[in-house]
């Protein structure tokens, strides 16, 4: 059965325990996480957090990351090892994946490498550690395209290297080109029925539900192409939005993404 969960970045400056509690009352399945979101990482702190969960019956889904394996040889070191965190972070909390980003790669890094293969080498550096503690690594489309997934995921050759599909952060999609706006003659869907095989998680991406339905993209596509691939994952909740009253939109989203799924 499919889970629908909200991640923490949703509802913004509010507590993880009050996030926690509001997923709670939304009757949603699933929570997650950036690794920002923690006010600490002391055990006492964490295994509060974690027994919250378990008390509302809501397993922890992913651990997110921020940032690229680009830059200095530096920068990647200190990347690789706040990837390594979060999957003790993962671990600790019960989580089975964390969440690393992809984007466009340039042709060059800060200090003269070739970009491709050290950032392949930091995906592998950080799959293989986490394959140790038993921990998924999910790549997260921001922004790519369908081809540029698979291939990394052909050339990071790790088991637990996977996807966290993005429903709005293609390239070309209207989370990314400019926001609100999508690229000409870039069929983003496909990106989308390209990579939903091999997916472990979907982040859906949420931009004007006001009215019941979201006016950015097309979520009788999308899940589609979901039932297509008979994804049984978890599908996480991001809205992004303007209305101030966030816990509507998530509401009115999880309503919106059941009807659709029920269908």
């Amino acid at each position: 059965m499919i889970k629908i969960g909200s991640n923490y970045l949703s509802l913004q400056n509010t507590s993880v325990e009050d996030f926690i509690q509001t997923a709670s009352d939304l009757r949603l399945d699933i929570v997650d996480f950036h690794q920002r979101a923690f006010t600490s990482t002391d055990p006492d702190y964490l295994s509060g957090i974690k027994l919250m969960c378990l008390k509302y019956g809501l397993p922890i889904g992913y651990i997110g990351v921020s940032g690229l394996f680009l830059g200095t040889e530096t920068q990647r070191r200190e990347h690789a090892q706040q990837c390594k965190e979060a999957v003790d972070l993962a671990a600790f909390l019960g989580s089975p994946i964390i969440r690393v980003f992809c984007a466009t790669v340039p042709e060059k890094n800060a200090d003269g490498e070739d970009a491709w293969p050290a950032m392949i080498n930091g995906y592998q550096e950080v799959a293989d550690y986490a394959a140790t503690k038993g921990i998924a690594v999910g790549l997260q489309n921001h922004p790519s395209t369908g081809d540029e997934m698979l291939r990394i995921r052909r050339e990071t050759n790790r088991e637990n290297f996977t996807f966290i599909m993005d429903t709005g952060q293609w390239v070309g999609s209207p989370g990314s080109y400019p926001r609100g706006e999508t690229g000409p003659d870039i069929d983003f869907y496909h990106f989308m029925e390209q990579t939903a095989p091999h997916a472990m998680y979907v982040r859906t991406k949420f931009y004007k539900i006001e009215s019941g339905k979201e006016e950015w993209l097309d979520y009788e596509r999308i899940v589609r192409i979901l039932k297509q691939v008979n994804y049984n994952g978890c599908i996480s909740i991001v809205y992004e939005g303007q209305e101030e009253d966030r816990v509507e939109q998530v509401r009115l989203a999880a309503m919106y993404l059941r009807e659709l799924l029920a269908e």
